[in-house]
Order: structure tokens, then C-alpha cells, then sequence
């Protein structure tokens, strides 16, 4: 989606009464983003402070003292990064350069799973991808990290200056064997993230990392934490770090230590440390940093910081995102949820259907109390998780597929298990509740704004949702009502280990022993 100044918005915005807009549908122009906006540089050293006179008055004055910044040292290693060689699979929109298969039209929309050559597991050997709104962020077996896909705030974290320009891919170019679409080649290909200027202590391994609509996270063996780009608020570009507007390169994150996971929603972050404790950090205007930012000091945002989240027996021992609202779950197996919460999507019905419904400081899913969730993730409005018994749950909107239930089923649950709009039709599941059409137990979950994928146990891969720019890989632009097996010779064959979802893309995976040598369209 193109902004009035020129900027590929990625998933979505909130208009002045906290109306989440999702920016999804079919683009038909390739476009050249605006100029790049610069990164706040650091003020330059200022002017050293007048002491007191002592001796003539045309003395001068003695200089401020500089301060030495010291390098970072390495810990102790307190996590392990993954091993295991992914073949990966793209399908979906890709006029931004999203699915890192290059700039011909075939690259444009693809609309069945697609194994992505240029992710090639022996060559390249990605252990790890996650779909930011309109980016991915991957992480190799040799220690680097690649990024593909919009650059507009630097969430690629590296410099894809380039002098092309606008191409209307719509155009009659019938007669012509230009299979150019004007996309920036830069961002359309896996290329590492530019560390270069960056302290990374020798020796440093990443073993995770995160994406959001438009920044990107880093973890180390060692808890570190590094990001780039920016958050985005209703305004526009929200900032950073309190220093730098966007950050164009990596920065590290000195507030964040001993940290084991990294989770990134639209546009803010949630680091988890080894003792449990959860930090939140970006754009808290629908309130998913769990605290309250005032708004004369949003910024504040800005500083990682934890919140109400019990500590002790019960800290916390995994966390995940939805696009404003968040979750973390318990070493009791709690499931705690904040943020938006407009149709009931964080699970908590406080208030659900209104507007302005938030959920100010952490709650306890009452829905999902006694349930063992291994795998958990929100979407724009809705959530779905897997767990331990294999079931996949969903709640939140439903008035647009988004939870996978046909209307009939819908029809047969309690009055209470759903909520109404105006004109008497479900507009909100109440109730996490059993996706029925899959087989087989579900193991990983995810979803990005409206549409939806899960991977079994035997490694199939089901979808639903919205599907306008073929993000559910069956193939076609209408929704997918019910839950639905994704089937294709690149993937029929193959035990499936992984799904990821932008927002308008989708990324399926299998270890590289698993994975079809043959490429799917």
C-alpha cells in the first residue's frame, strides 16, 4: 500500500477513532519508494560549557571531557541457535519483493507454495525465517542474517539505494520480452543484514530473530538483543530509541540482557530474559506494551520496560504477538494476553465489540485455562494457538473467515459463544473454539492480520482466511471459509516443520532431508 507521501505502509494503521485499517490488497504498480527518510544522526558534540572564570577574561574555556563508550564484551552463552537446514516455500503477493524470488512477473503473484531457489538449503542453509508486514528476516547454519522485501524504514537494515524506477505492471507490454517489473532488485534478494558498523563482541552467534511491519530484531548466544528500522503510531513513524528516528543499520539494545526470546508485533517488541521476566517496548497506542504511556511522553515507549506479569513459580516461559496485542504464557501454563482488544482478540470479552476496547494490563485467558497452548498467534483482530492434545483454537473476528468455521457450524454453537453485530449476525468468537475441518494434530500456528495457516504433526499445512493476493497458497483470490490442506507438488510429499505469515505472504518450511526437490507454481 502507497501512504500519501509515498511510503509502501506496511500491514496496517489506526485512524483518529482507533480503527484499525489492515493494508492488504492487490497492488498493481511496482512502486519506487520516496526517498529513504534519514536516520536521526547523532548530535554532533556540543559546544563545550563556559567554566568558571578564573583568570583573563579572554581565557577559553576548557573543553567538556569525552566520554568513552566501551566495547561490548561477550557472556556467557546461555542460548543455542537451531541447526536444522530449511528448504523454504513462498507464495502470496509479491509486488514489494516480499517472497525473495527476484524481479520477473513470475515473482508477482504466486499463487500455490513455491521452493525459493534462491534460499537453496545447501548453498544458503536458512535454520530460521520470520515474515515481518512486508519483509522477512532469515537466519543461516553459517552465522548470518539475511533480510528481503520493503526497506522503506530501514527494516532491511541495510543500504538498497537504488536509480530505477515506477513500472506499471498492468501495462500492455504484450509485444515486449521485458519481464521487468520495476521492482528494486536490492530488496528483492536475500542479501546480509550490514553489521559493519555495529559492536557485535567476537566470537557472537544469533539465534534468533523477529519482524515486525517495519523493524527487525536480532538475538545472541549471549542475550543480547539487536533491532533496526522503526515503530510506526497512528501519526506515522513513531521513532526507535529515544535517539534514533530510524535506525538504518543494527543498533544494540542496552536495556535488554540475558534475554532467550524475541517477539515483534505491527510495530512494537517483547523480549524475555532468564528469569522469566517479560520487557515490552514501541508504539503502545492500542496499549500492547501492558502499561500505560501517556501521551505527552510516548517516547517513554520507546525504553524496553517490564509490567504486570507475575514473577517467581509463575514467571513467564514463552511469549508471542498479534498485530496489537500480545501474549505470554506461564511456567503454570497461564496464557496471559493485553492490548487491543476491539473483538475480543486477546481472548478477554472485557468490553469486546467496542471500539475502544482495550485490555490495559495483563489478564488471564479464562478460555484457555487448562489447556496446555505450544503454539500461539495473533492476528489483526483474531487469535489461534495449537495444543498439547492437537487441538487448533480460534477466537476473536469471524464476520471476514477469519477463524476458518463455516457459517452452519458457526449456527451450532451456544448463544454465548458468540457475539452479534447490529443486524443480529456473529460478528465475535467468544470462545476459543475448535477448528473442526483439521486433521491430524496441530503443532504451529500462524497468522498475520486476516488469513491463517497451521502445520500438523504429520506435516501437512491448512489455511483460511482472506486470500485476495493468494496469501493462503490454495490457489485462488477468494476467501477460504473452512480450514483447508495447501496441496501442490512442492510440498504433497513433504513433512512440513514451519509456517510464517506476512501480510499479504505467506513462508512454509521443511528440514532440508524433507523437502521436494520440485518447484511448485
Amino acid at each position: 500500500m502507497v501512504d500519501s507521501k509515498g511510503s509502501r505502509r506496511p500491514l496496517g494503521y489506526f485512524d483518529a477513532n482507533n480503527r484499525l485499517h489492515i493494508a492488504i490488497g492487490t497492488k498493481k504498480t511496482a512502486t519506487k519508494a520516496a526517498p529513504k527518510a534519514a536516520a536521526k544522526k547523532a548530535d554532533a558534540a556540543a559546544p563545550a560549557k563556559r567554566g568558571t572564570k578564573r583568570k583573563a577574561d579572554d581565557e577559553a574555556p576548557k573543553a567538556a571531557p569525552v566520554k568513552k563508550v566501551k566495547a561490548l564484551v561477550k557472556g556467557p552463552v546461555i542460548n543455542e541457535p537451531p541447526t536444522d537446514r530449511l528448504q523454504v516455500f513462498v507464495f502470496g503477493e509479491g509486488t514489494a519483493g516480499e517472497l525473495g524470488l527476484g524481479t520477473d512477473k513470475k515473482c508477482i503473484d504466486v499463487k500455490r507454495p513455491r521452493l525459493n531457489a534462491n534460499l537453496d538449503a545447501d548453498k544458503v542453509g536458512v535454520v530460521q525465517i520470520v515474515a515481518g508486514g512486508m519483509h522477512n528476516v532469515a537466519l543461516t547454519h553459517d552465522n548470518k542474517i539475511l533480510t528481503w522485501g520493503v526497506n522503506d524504514q530501514g527494516a532491511l537494515g541495510r543500504d538498497t539505494t537504488w536509480d530505477g524506477g515506477v513500472k506499471d505492471i498492468d501495462a500492455d507490454d504484450s509485444d515486449s520480452d521485458d519481464d521487468d517489473t520495476g521492482m528494486n532488485p536490492h530488496e528483492v534478494a536475500p542479501t546480509e543484514v550490514d553489521f559493519s558498523k555495529t559492536d557485535i563482541p567476537e566470537g557472537t552467534r544469533w539465534v534468533d530473530v523477529a519482524a515486525g511491519d517495519s523493524c527487525s530484531f536480532a538475538l545472541t548466544d549471549d542475550g543480547k538483543v539487536y533491532g533496526w528500522g522503526t515503530f510506526r503510531s497512528n501519526e506515522g513513524i513513531f521513532g526507535f530509541t529515544h535517539d534514533t528516528f530510524i535506525a538504518q543499520r543494527p543498533l544494540h539494545i542496552p536495556e535488554l540482557k540475558n534475554i532467550t526470546s524475541i517477539k515483534a508485533g505491527a510495530n512494537h517488541a517483547l523480549a524475555l530474559d532468564t528469569k522469566g521476566a517479560v520487557f515490552a517496548w514501541g508504539s503502545g497506542q492500542q496499549n500492547q506494551l501492558g502499561r500505560r504511556v501517556i501521551e505527552r511522553t510516548k517516547i517513554e515507549g520507546l525504553k524496553p520496560r517490564e509490567f504486570g506479569l507475575p514473577k517467581g513459580k509463575k514467571a513467564i516461559a514463552s511469549i508471542e504477538t498479534g498485530g496489537y496485542h500480545s501474549f505470554a504464557i506461564s511456567k503454570t501454563g497461564d496464557v496471559y494476553s493485553w492490548g487491543l482488544n476491539n473483538f475480543g482478540e486477546t481472548g478477554v470479552m472485557n468490553n469486546a465489540g467496542q471500539d475502544d476496547a482495550v485490555i490495559l494490563k495483563p489478564q488471564v485467558v479464562e478460555g484457555l485455562k487448562g489447556k496446555t497452548v505450544i503454539s500461539i498467534k495473533g492476528g489483526g483482530h483474531h487469535s489461534v494457538c495449537a495444543t498439547e492434545d492437537g487441538d487448533c483454537l480460534v477466537w476473536g473476528r469471524l464476520d471476514g473467515n477469519q477463524c476458518g468455521l463455516s457459517k452452519d457450524f458457526i449456527a451450532s454453537l451456544p448463544e454465548d459463544a458468540t457475539i452479534k453485530d447490529e443486524r443480529d449476525q456473529p460478528r465475535i468468537l467468544a470462545v476459543p473454539t475448535k477448528v473442526p475441518t483439521i486433521k491430524g494434530k496441530a503443532v504451529k500456528v500462524t497468522t498475520c492480520s486476516d488469513h491463517n495457516i497451521i502445520v500438523t504433526e504429520e506435516g501437512k499445512a491448512y489455511s483460511w482466511g482472506f486470500s485476495a493476493n493468494y496469501q493462503t497458497g490454495q490457489g485462488v483470490i477468494d476467501d477460504i471459509v473452512e480450514a483447508t490442506v495447501i496441496d501442490n507438488t512442492a510440498v504433497r510429499e513433504k513433512k512440513l516443520n514451519g509456517c510464517t505469515s506476512g501480510g499479504q505472504f505467506s513462508v512454509l518450511t521443511a528440514k532440508a532431508s524433507d523437502a521436494p526437490t520440485t518447484n511448485g507454481a
